[in-house]
């Protein structure tokens, strides 16, 4: 992990690994960005590395196909020895190519979808499946990706050792740590000391100053994952930054995956200093140090906040969110945080009379000044 620039595990790293290396089911919560893929990879490494299978001996359930790719990368730089082969499948790409690589994989990651379509073209053989992992657990429900990811463990051996790792344990996901794990070892890693440092900045401001907020946001950090609502709205926005000269780049379900792959790389190469992405990408996208993200519009479920947010302040650095709220918006908006125990205070995008709207810079000397509301809202 010294190659990697980890040196001191994390808190969720710490309380499973043990438990895992030593064969235990493991349940596992704890906030996005504390370091799960590496806890669970390094339980696949350690335990499936003498593995020469004709079949996989590992299984890693994710729920979008970026999430995927990604995993499956984060186990290759795990696997030092290189004594696995991890392979990723996911929808929106040929089967060819995905068929001919789990043939010789011990380790598959995949999207539930595609895992179940492989199932039922009998691609693919889990009977050999020793470790199962399931990653975002809460975010395959809330997909409605439950029940391919009941017919798939139904489908594993009944000795296979099943890690589940999710940022809340209840609900349906209380019902697969029920139904498919054995007297787990839980462990909450979800403390007050181990929330991500993010300030949460929430701006009364119409869609029309929006563009001059985004380039004051720039003047002020290297990089932003700007979240909209619809993809229609994700192109319109990028296309109007780059109208101003911000170079973006694009992700959403419209997008084809080579297209999506070159969005991510050309981001985290700083090809790009915005990604526009819907909520495709929330729980999909693992960069490190991306100091600041924005809601364009506010997020349908009001869990999307969290997850959406938690692009930033990851692996102990800082981070800002920004929200745009229309103030025809405000009351619906403090309601869906309230919800989720955010504690909503508006400042007014309004700039001050003496700034000069649009120019870099305008922020550093921007006042933002509260806004004042009954306790009625």
């Amino acid at each position: 992990m010294g190659r990697r620039g980890i040196t001191e595990p994390t808190a969720i790293q710490t309380m499973t690994v043990p438990d895992g290396l030593a064969g235990r089911d493991v349940c596992g919560k704890a906030p996005t960005g504390s370091g799960k893929t590496i806890a669970f990879g390094l339980v696949l490494v350690s335990r499936l590395r003498r593995a020469k299978p004709s079949a996989p001996t590992g299984l890693v359930l994710v729920p979008t196909r970026e999430l995927a790719s990604q995993v499956c990368a984060e186990i290759d730089l795990l696997d030092s020895g290189r004594t696995l082969r991890a392979t990723a499948v996911f929808g929106g790409a040929g089967y060819g190519p995905q068929v001919r690589r789990i043939s010789s994989a011990s380790v598959v990651v995949a999207t539930p979808g595609r895992l179940e379509d492989l199932i039922s073209r009998r691609d693919i053989d889990l009977r050999s499946v020793q470790i199962a992992v399931l990653d975002e657990a809460d975010r395959m429900a809330d997909m409605g990706f439950l029940p391919a990811v009941k017919k798939i463990l139904d489908r594993l051996p009944a000795t296979r050792q099943v890690l589940l790792f999710s940022a809340t344990l209840d609900g349906a996901v209380s019902e697969l740590i029920t139904r498919y794990q054995r007297n787990p070892a839980r462990h909450d890693a979800s403390s007050p000391e181990t929330e991500p440092d993010i300030e949460h900045v929430f701006e009364l401001i119409p869609k029309d100053r929006r563009l001059r907020r985004i380039a004051e946001l720039l003047d002020q950090h290297e990089q932003i994952i700007v979240f909209c609502r619809t993809k229609h709205g994700s192109d319109r926005v990028a296309r109007q930054l780059e109208a101003d000269d911000a170079r973006c780049a694009v992700i959403h379900g419209n997008r084809s995956q080579a297209q999506r792959e070159r969005a991510l790389d050309d981001f985290r190469r700083g090809r790009a200093r915005i990604l526009v992405a819907t909520d495709v990408a929330a729980r999909g996208i693992h960069i490190d140090d991306v100091p600041c993200v924005v809601h364009w519009d506010p997020p349908d479920d009001p869990k999307d906040y969290v997850h959406r947010s938690g692009r930033t302040g990851r692996a102990g650095a800082r981070g800002v969110v920004v929200s745009f709220v229309d103030p025809s918006q405000r009351r619906s908006v403090m309601r869906d945080m309230r919800s989720i125990g955010i504690d909503v205070h508006f400042v007014d995008g309004k700039p001050p009379s003496r700034a000069r709207p649009g120019e870099l810079g305008w922020l550093a000397s921007r006042v933002q000044r509260p806004v004042e509301f009954s306790g009625s809202e």
